[in-house]
């Protein structure tokens, strides 16, 4: 179909031009409007608003070669204003850009890094009876007590507050704290 002819025979009123228009378009409308997820009502609407549009603007189309470049643009206005008069989109003077953003700050993945790193070296300060047994109990799964309690010589019964000191003695090294004399 030659567009641009088209479109000027139907701005003079050629029926037959117009109806050439419709079925050369109206598919694409139509998939714009469904891809907005409107009722068959409001889909209706919006394709028949765009149409009315087109009726109103088809002597100042500039360039009739990109007319389903108009349509569709025109199209997408019509479907929006719909949802947005339904209370279904906000308003385009609403602030969007205040809403948090979901996504880690840029610089999340750095600082973990840093903390990460600054945390193994102050386990490094700890007794070697501590950085076992705490590599031991955050294994994943983490193991039963008696097999902690044969995998380092150690009671059962004393894991639970030896495990205790040694989180308390990290906890110091982290914040920085004077450490009492204490053997673990």
């Amino acid at each position: 179909m030659d567009i641009p002819a088209a479109l000027t025979a139907a701005s003079r009123g050629d029926q037959a031009a117009w109806d050439a228009l419709v079925r050369q378009f109206s598919g694409l409308l139509w998939s714009i409007a469904r891809a907005y997820r409107l009722s068959d009502a409001d889909a209706a609407d919006a394709v028949q608003c765009t149409w009315i549009k087109l009726v109103e603007h088809l002597d100042r189309i500039a360039e009739p070669e990109r007319l389903a470049g108009w349509l569709s643009t025109t199209a997408r206005h019509e479907c929006l204003q719909l949802l947005r008069r339904a209370g279904r989109l906000p308003e385009p003077a609403e602030e969007i850009a205040d809403s948090p953003d979901p996504a880690p700050p840029v610089d999340h993945g750095l600082i973990v890094g840093e903390r990460n790193a600054a945390l193994w070296r102050v386990f490094d300060d700890l007794p070697d009876r501590c950085r076992r047994l705490l590599r031991v109990l955050t294994a994943s799964p983490p193991p039963a007590y008696a097999e902690v309690a044969l995998a380092l010589d150690m009671p059962v019964g004393s894991i639970g507050p030896i495990r205790q000191r040694c989180l308390n003695r990290l906890k110091a090294l982290v914040r920085g704290d004077e450490l009492l004399e204490e053997r673990s």
